[in-house]
C-alpha cells in the first residue's frame, strides 16, 4: 500500500503561481510513474503530467506543457507541481497518483494505483 498527501493548494489570481508537493508513504519502492491529475467539476479527471521516480524522466499533457514543470525529492518521496502563469481555467482539484505497473506514462487514470485526496485550486480572474 502507498498512501499519498497532497499539499499546496489555495487561492490566487490570474497570472499567479502555486506549488503543490505530494508525500509519499508506505511501500515506495512499488511506486513506478507519479503522476498530477486535476478534475473540475462535471468534468473528466485530466492527466497533467508523470514522473518516473527511478530516474526522474517526465511525460506532459499538451494542456500545460511548458507551464507546469513536475520535479521529485527522492530522498522525501516527495513530488511537486510548479503551476505558472495560472488562468481561471486552471481551477480544479489537484490530485497526486502513483502507479506500480509502468503504465503512468498515459497519463490515463486507470494507469495509477493510489490517488491523494486532493487539494483545490481556484484561479481568479
Amino acid at each position: 500500500q502507498v498512501q499519498l498527501v497532497e499539499s499546496g493548494g489555495g487561492s490566487v489570481q490570474a497570472g499567479g503561481s502555486l506549488r503543490l508537493s505530494c508525500a509519499a508513504s508506505g511501500d515506495t519502492y512499488s511506486t513506478s510513474y507519479m503522476g498530477w491529475f486535476r478534475q473540475a467539476p462535471g468534468k473528466e479527471r485530466e492527466g497533467l503530467v508523470a514522473i518516473y521516480t527511478p530516474n526522474g524522466a517526465t511525460v506532459y499533457s499538451n494542456s500545460v506543457t511548458g507551464r507546469f514543470p513536475i520535479s521529485q525529492d527522492s530522498a522525501k518521496r516527495t513530488i511537486y507541481l510548479q503551476m505558472n502563469s495560472l488562468k481561471p481555467e486552471d481551477t480544479a482539484m489537484y490530485y497526486c497518483a502513483a502507479d506500480t505497473r509502468g503504465h503512468g506514462y498515459t497519463l490515463l487514470p486507470e494507469s495509477f494505483d493510489y490517488w491523494g485526496q486532493g487539494t483545490q485550486v481556484t484561479v481568479s480572474s
